[in-house]
């Protein structure tokens, strides 16, 4: 029974329509496009016996193509099963965290975003919003606080050397903090 629904299958593509994919190249596709072991496939039939039709499976998750993001949890990062999405993925995933950057730093894919903060201390207040949210998140990003103003974070999952859907959850979330009143404003011309 599970065999044939999995067989039935359907995989949305974050840029093609909907198609049905069988067995065989369903396991192909999950091992190579998306770099999942084949620990992780076999985690994937047996815990997703269904799916939404907007959801696509992407290195062992549950990988949401829809703009939300910000509403999914942190999934914590098993090393040994887990490897860093590819950079096609990574640039498709991009557009769905406004005001983030891909880099790629000595081979190893980041999301990066810098702030022009008021002041040192609205600096560190930043500092303190995110990490409020990384830690309610279990996903820890680099953050850089250069000269008195200039604030940068870096998002990676240290774990596997590059990018997992855990990072654009972190970076949708920060997206979403109530930074406002610590930024400088921008002069109008």
């Amino acid at each position: 029974m599970f065999r044939r629904m999995i067989h039935r299958l359907s995989l949305p593509s974050l840029s093609k329509p909907q198609a049905q994919v069988g067995l065989a190249p369903l396991f192909r596709r999950l091992r190579t496009a998306h770099g999942c072991t084949i620990t992780q496939v076999n985690r994937i039939f047996q815990n997703h016996g269904a799916l939404s039709s907007s959801r696509k499976l992407q290195c062992g998750l549950t990988f949401s193509t829809s703009e939300d993001f910000s509403a999914k949890k942190c999934v914590p990062c098993d090393a040994k099963d887990l490897r860093p999405m590819t950079e096609e993925t990574a640039n498709e995933l991009i557009s769905k965290v406004p005001k983030w950057n891909l880099v790629n730093e000595n081979g190893v894919l980041k999301l990066n975003r810098s702030w022009k903060v008021k002041t040192f201390l609205k600096g560190l207040e930043l500092f303190r919003l995110v990490a409020e949210v990384a830690e309610s998140e279990g996903h820890h990003p680099d953050l850089h606080l250069v000269g008195w103003n200039n604030v940068t974070i870096e998002i990676w999952t240290h774990a596997v050397g590059g990018l997992t859907e855990n990072d654009f959850i972190l970076a949708a979330k920060i997206n979403g903090l109530p930074l406002q009143d610590l930024l400088r404003r921008k002069a109008k011309n």
